[in-house]
């Protein structure tokens, strides 16, 4: 998993609540295991019209934020049905960071899980980085994760609360598989030593 700790980018601004997984990743996107090539999907309803030409007033279509690694949502986004291919989607398409009031648990454990960072800033805060989003090609958010800070473009910083633990894994690139594997020491030691006391097995 690519290591989360200090982002700046281009923020694009996404003002509508209750973002849900359908929405972000259609279930006609949902055949594939992989987790590439999903970026094309990524809020395809929105993105894309009934002729399958660019929807040009969806904010991603819009030339300032095509590049956009942030996101500014509104509040409980990611909520729905439990698809993996919801964060999936979102860093296929560069997406490294959602901040939004709160999001729905399981797409929150979830983007963490594949190295995407959600933050939850109160109401307040969430309206000054909407704001600052909202200024095209001039709507560049700085994210520091070891810091907990985003830091707008006029300089002006919100400070957001991290669980210990989430945060360590993403600043250190670690999934379930990169844990284990930091534990390989340990699980060695321990066949060994189950071999040598139970050699029949």
């Amino acid at each position: 998993m690519q290591k989360f700790d200090k982002l700046t980018a281009v923020a694009a601004p996404l003002p509508m609540l209750n973002v849900d997984t359908d929405m972000i990743i259609p279930k006609d996107y949902l055949k594939t295991i992989k987790r590439t090539g999903l970026a094309k999907g990524l809020f395809a309803e929105m993105r894309f019209q009934d002729d399958g030409s660019e929807n040009p007033d969806f904010v991603l279509n819009k030339p300032a934020y095509r590049k956009a690694e942030i996101l500014v949502a509104g509040d409980n986004f990611g909520c729905g049905s439990s698809r993996e291919h919801a964060p999936w989607a979102l860093l296929d398409f560069g997406i490294r960071c959602v901040i939004s009031t709160s999001f729905a648990d399981i797409f929150y454990n979830n983007a963490f899980k594949n190295g995407v960072l959600p933050i939850v800033v109160s109401k307040e805060d969430l309206d000054k980085l909407m704001d600052d989003a909202s200024r095209g090609a001039n709507a560049t958010i700085s994210v520091d994760l070891e810091a907990q800070e985003v830091r707008g473009p006029d300089g002006g910083v919100v400070k957001f609360e991290i669980d210990p633990f989430k945060k360590h894994c993403l600043l250190n690139g670690l999934d379930e598989v990169g844990l284990s594997l930091e534990k390989s020491e340990h699980i060695d030691r321990h066949e060994q030593r189950f071999a040598e006391e139970r050699p029949w097995h």
